[in-house]
């Protein structure tokens, strides 16, 4: 369907993407290296053998394009943090703070009580520590965290102040899948960030950036600008992280060739999906099988109309192909959750027209973000239907603490990106979800629901809820 030729779109290995007069336009990267770079894994802390976790927040100094150093944050290193393995039962995390400013980390995709979540009600304080007790029980997936702070999560995030985490149950030789960390599984946080001509990383966020959501002009994956990532001549699994603050992929792959969707946000789908695009909006995760046994390596794309690089792959013949063939099936039927006493909520993602005057507007049911105020509260062990609806633009919407599944995406049956279990998707105009509330929350640590646009989170396009 989009047999495009990689070199119409890329100038080099190296390749950016600058955003000019509403298209994406790709010019070679000025500051990167003529040699362009291995993509590098984010490095590994296993939990499962001590069933503890510990990072710091700290400050960084990056350079990404060549050009001067800049500040950044991250956990435990300077950009970003790192891939948490992690299994069902109890982790003992310790969360330091070095920076000076009050950060959290919250497990976004984890299904836990709201005093473990990490959301605003959680800060960790400079020069303190957060150990949070907390039992794991769900079902393997790609999860990952960030910081959380109201109205200091859009620039936190963008800082570097994010991570992925595997959550298994060490089964997947038995579905077939592939498991080598950084050889044929690779976790790949895709994030824009706006550079500005010598180099420097910038968020200076505009009117319009925070009425639509800061878009970036070059493209980072795991904090690297322009490398490339070397795979096996076999099946390779791709775990894909949206960490930008509001930009909405579409990809494909430039040669055409499929990509066969085996996760959804909450784990597994019963069998492979072959797709030849897949949307992800900020906040979602999805994990792809790719094969690389036929062929040269292509270049992972976004937007066929208006085509951009977002990363070069390259076969590596030293690179054992452990996985020569797609598995027929890997988890379990989905569970259905409707019933006749499903309660039915209505949740409206407003922009009023406050903003356009430089003032307020964004709000959840016509209110905006209010620390103090609880929303609403859900009986433990409910399910509920809600008919979520956006205004303006579309909308990422996240629930913490939980997982629902998509009923339909305006009038439609949901896509197939959709098809499995979610904790974030993305409203055009109205989503009808099935939410199942299976752990507590009280009014001193409630759940958050909110749109995954970062600047629009900031700004109030969120509200909490407690679950007893």
């Amino acid at each position: 369907m989009y047999d495009m030729k990689r070199r119409d779109f890329l100038t080099s290995a190296a390749a950016a993407f600058v955003i000019a007069g509403g298209g994406s336009t790709l010019v070679r990267g000025g500051f990167a290296a003529e040699t362009p770079p291995r993509l590098q894994m984010p490095p590994l802390i296993d939990t499962r053998a001590s069933g503890r976790l510990a990072m710091t927040a700290q400050a960084g100094s990056s350079n990404f394009l060549g050009g001067p150093a800049i500040p950044t944050a991250g956990y435990s290193q300077a950009y970003l943090g790192p891939t948490v393995i992690m299994q069902n039962g109890p982790l003992a995390a310790e969360i330091g703070n070095t920076l000076s400013e009050p950060v959290s980390v919250h497990w976004h995709g984890m299904k836990i009580a709201g005093n473990h979540d990490g959301g605003p009600h959680q800060p960790v304080l400079p020069g303190k520590v957060w150990k949070p007790e907390m039992q794991v029980n769900q079902d393997p997936a790609t999860i990952w965290y960030h910081s959380h702070i109201h109205e200091r999560t859009a620039q936190q995030v963008y800082n570097g102040l994010a991570g992925v985490i595997h959550l298994t149950d060490g089964r997947d030789d038995e579905r077939g899948l592939p498991s080598a960390y950084g050889i044929d599984d690779l976790t790949l946080v895709l994030q824009d960030r706006s550079f500005d001509r010598k180099g420097r990383m910038v968020y200076e966020p505009s009117m319009m950036d925070r009425m639509h959501g800061f878009h970036g002009n070059r493209m980072l994956i795991n904090g690297q600008s322009g490398a490339v990532a070397a795979v096996p001549k076999g099946i390779v699994r791709l775990r894909l992280l949206n960490g930008s603050n509001a930009r909405i992929y579409n990809l494909f792959f430039s040669d055409g060739r499929p990509m066969h969707l085996v996760a959804t946000d909450g784990g597994f789908l019963p069998q492979p999906l072959a797709l030849d695009m897949l949307q992800l909006a900020p906040g979602e995760r999805a994990e792809i099988l790719v094969d690389f046994s036929v062929a040269d390596a292509p270049v992972l794309m976004s937007d066929p109309d208006q085509a951009y690089g977002v990363l070069e792959f390259a076969v590596d013949d030293t690179l054992s192909a452990r996985i020569t063939s797609l598995p027929d099936k890997i988890g379990s039927p989905l569970e259905e959750l409707n019933g006749p006493d499903t309660k039915t909520r209505k949740i409206s993602l407003d922009m009023g027209m406050g903003m356009m005057m430089g003032g307020g507007g964004f709000a959840i049911n016509g209110q905006p973000f209010d620390m103090d105020r609880i929303d609403f509260n859900v009986a433990l062990g409910s399910v509920e239907r809600w008919i979520v609806r956006s205004s303006m633009v579309a909308h990422p919407f996240h629930v913490h603490g939980v997982q629902f599944r998509v009923l339909s995406e305006d009038g439609s049956p949901p896509r197939p990106e959709n098809s499995g279990w979610k904790d974030t998707v993305l409203v055009p105009t109205q989503t009808e979800i099935l939410v199942r509330f299976e752990h507590s929350a009280n009014k001193e640590n409630p759940f958050m629901l909110h749109c995954h646009i970062l600047e629009h989170e900031d700004a109030g396009m969120m509200a909490q809820f407690t679950v007893s």
